[in-house]
């Protein structure tokens, strides 16, 4: 640990007090004379398959013990003394960036039945105001809901899943004060502005309105699990204990959810797993109807469905790895009568598509990067595709809610090209850009260069790399460079922008995305070969694009960083074990990374929908294959790399206790002498605290945590 970290004698000897009233006893070991909190040990022992694992650190799972809260602020006030001479470059970090937000600011409405719809941010606000106006944007403004008026009084604030009746007039919403998941859907007049008196509990957030604008359907979560697992039916004005149950997902590897169709004319119910979907469907006008099953659920099948006039498209699997896109009537929806419309291709994955009066648009996939394909009907027009003219870049189908237009609205960035939203018409190939993310503090692209390489895996497979780092880096080897990956569940990381990155390239950092197994980037099996049984694929992927950035010479193991978050928790977890010496540090946010137990606890959310993503330690085989790498289990006495660990009380994602428990552990085995921080935030969830520009802090301290290890002082 450099000098940089040490504190004063005054600070030393408050915090020393602090742990003493601590369920917690200093450490034997002094880093800098920091004692840093130790978790008192209660061995409890785990027994499966003949095989034993003592978790010293097991009670810490207890949230409402008092015990365990005075731990997590123990380890708060020791990250804070230890990084306490980095405050000023955190308040530098914080202003740069958010210096270069646009304060007020609009985003590009969308119009859908004669409204157009946007959302504002005024100055030094944290939250959205959402808003309409009626005709034209040149029209009243009617304010829908200001979420910084709601939010006051309140330590956190989400509001989510707005929907707007048929008719207009009225706004369902859902709100979550505890960052828990857990939302209160709510609605307003918005004739009067009144705020209805009907309030639905502990659900998802989301409603989905029949076509007599005063039923809605919604989802039930469990209270404990999380699980979407009951559709009801509401009638506004009637109380929600008389809401009729229309759906219950009894299988507990399913959850589910309702929505409405593009084209207003069908209500869906969709139960989905990791490798299989079903639907079922009422017509939206019928709201007593009872749901009819679309295609019976089968192992492996999985399908999505939208409809427009006569027909349904159906975006599936069947007999297609990277799936193709069919149609069926509308009375006759079994796979059996589904005809193809758009044929599988083994180096193009369907990831979506939207569909016009005009022309169908498919959203693909292909040598790793997003491509959109225009299809016309009538075939006077050619079906084309869109060319974004990067190496590397994001791309996405926006909101389209309208059929009959010729306007395909998409957004677009890359790593040098802030946010961008684009109008593109499909029959002249006019592109509009309708708006670009303005970056304040006199940013320019043209100072950024930004690349795209292959890493060979250990197994001679290509990985992409996407960098980015300002134009006249030297590679030499002497560059800070930041590695970040996900690589789970199928999802793709694109390269796209961040304007707080720019506080490292301008610092001389290289910033580099591992497009590795687990995610979806090369297509269906390129997520097939990181899962399950191959998940170690997604490990020595990240380290092997490691390792190449040191050997192409834009770093060295001195000066390299790795952050990832969530399920990109794992992997920090993993390849710290496996590579401590190849990193000089690592962000692991949120992580997951006590992998059998909580895969044992179907208690825990998100456990039983997701034994098809890593295992059920059940079986034997799953419980070895996890056991050889869960970052908890296989911390071993070694040195490892500088840590700093963040998580959130209210986690309902991955619970605070697993990024609690591995610090806990790390500390009383690491021989070292590095950083090991957690900072646990205590009123937020798993995407950290509400806010636009509080959540901006925790960033500060994470840069300032790299830069200062990195040696780059202000």
């Amino acid at each position: 640990m450099t000098k940089t970290f040490k504190a004063k004698s005054l600070l030393v000897a408050a915090l020393l007090a602090a742990f003493a009233a601590s369920a917690c006893k200093p450490a034997a070991d002094v880093a800098d004379g920091l004692k840093p909190p130790v978790a008192r040990i209660v061995p409890k022992e785990l027994t499966l398959h003949g095989h034993t694992r003592v978790d010293n650190y097991y009670w810490l799972n207890e949230r409402d013990n008092p015990e365990v809260v005075r731990y997590l602020e123990a380890e708060n006030a020791y990250a804070t003394a230890v990084l306490k001479p980095t405050e000023a470059l955190q308040e530098k970090l914080y202003a740069e960036i958010v210096g270069r937000i646009k304060q007020t600011d609009l985003s590009v409405p969308y119009r859908s039945e004669g409204y157009h719809y946007y959302t504002r941010f005024e100055e030094g606000k944290d939250y959205p105001v959402y808003c309409r106006k009626k005709g034209s944007l040149e029209g009243a403004e009617e304010v829908l809901l200001d979420v910084n008026a709601m939010a006051e009084g309140h330590g956190y604030y989400s509001v989510n899943g707005l929907e707007v009746s048929p008719d207009n007039m009225l706004l369902s919403y859902g709100v979550d004060t505890v960052s828990r998941r857990k939302y209160t859907i709510r609605f307003k007049d918005l004739a009067t502005g009144e705020t209805l008196p009907d309030e639905i509990p502990v659900t998802t957030g989301s409603a989905a309105w029949a076509a007599d604008n005063r039923t809605v359907f919604y989802t039930r979560i469990d209270d404990t699990t999380l699980r979407s697992h009951k559709i009801f039916r509401h009638v506004l004005g009637t109380p929600v204990a008389d809401d009729v149950l229309v759906h219950e997902e009894t299988d507990e590897t399913f959850a589910c959810d309702v929505f409405g169709t593009k084209s207003k004319k069908f209500l869906f119910i969709v139960s989905g797993s990791t490798l299989s979907t079903e639907y079922r469907f009422i017509p939206a006008d019928k709201p007593l109807a009872v749901f009819k099953v679309f295609q019976p659920r089968e192992r492996d099948l999985e399908y999505d469905v939208e409809h427009y006039r006569d027909k349904f498209y159906i975006r599936t699997n069947l007999g297609a790895r990277n799936f193709r896109l069919m149609t069926a009537a509308l009375d006759r929806t079994g796979k059996a009568d589904w005809v193809e419309l758009v044929p599988h291709r083994d180096d193009v994955l369907l990831e979506n598509f939207v569909i016009f009066k005009g022309a169908l648009v498919l959203q693909e996939r292909r040598n790793g990067l997003v491509r959109m394909r225009v299809m016309p009907w009538d075939r006077k027009v050619p079906e084309h595709d869109l060319d974004f003219g990067e190496e590397t870049y994001a791309a996405r189908i926006a909101m389209n809610p309208e059929f009959d237009t010729e306007w395909l609205r998409f957004g677009y960035t890359s790593l040098t090209t802030p946010q961008s939203t684009f109008d593109y018409n499909m029959v002249t190939r006019e592109k509009k850009l309708l708006k670009q993310e303005e970056v304040l503090g006199g940013f320019d692209a043209a100072n950024y260069h930004a690349e795209r390489h292959y890493a060979t895996a250990r197994d001679g497979v290509k990985v992409p790399v996407s960098l980015v780092y300002r134009k006249g880096l030297e590679r030499n080897g002497a560059n800070p460079c930041l590695l970040y990956a996900y690589g789970s569940y199928g999802s793709s990381t694109d390269a796209g922008f961040s304007s707080a990155r720019l506080s490292l390239l301008d610092r001389g950092v290289v910033y580099a995305i591992a497009h590795i197994r687990g995610g979806q980037e090369m297509g269906r099996a390129w997520y097939e070969d990181g899962k399950l049984l191959k998940k170690k694929n997604t490990f020595t992927d990240f380290i092997d694009c490691a390792e190449y950035l040191v050997a192409e010479k834009f770093t060295d193991p001195g000066r390299l960083f790795a952050n990832g978050g969530s399920a990109g928790g794992l992997l920090m977890g993993a390849v710290v074990n496996m590579r401590p010496d190849l990193f000089k540090g690592v962000v692991a946010g949120v992580p997951f990374v006590d992998v059998i137990t909580t895969m044992l606890d179907t208690s825990i959310p998100l456990t039983t929908g997701e034994f098809d993503e890593w295992g059920d330690p059940r079986i034997k085989d799953y419980y070895d294959y996890m056991l050889s790498y869960s970052p908890y289990d296989q911390v071993e006495a070694k040195a490892y790399p500088a840590l700093l660990v963040t998580t959130g009380l209210q986690d309902s994602q991955v619970q605070y206790f697993e990024p609690a428990k591995w610090v806990a552990k790390l500390r009383a085995m690491k021989t070292d002498k590095n950083p090991l921080l957690l900072w646990t935030n205590m009123e937020g969830g798993h995407g950290g605290v509400s806010g636009r520009f509080r959540r901006l802090r925790q960033t500060a301290m994470e840069l300032a945590f790299m830069l200062d290890l990195a040696g780059i002082k202000e």
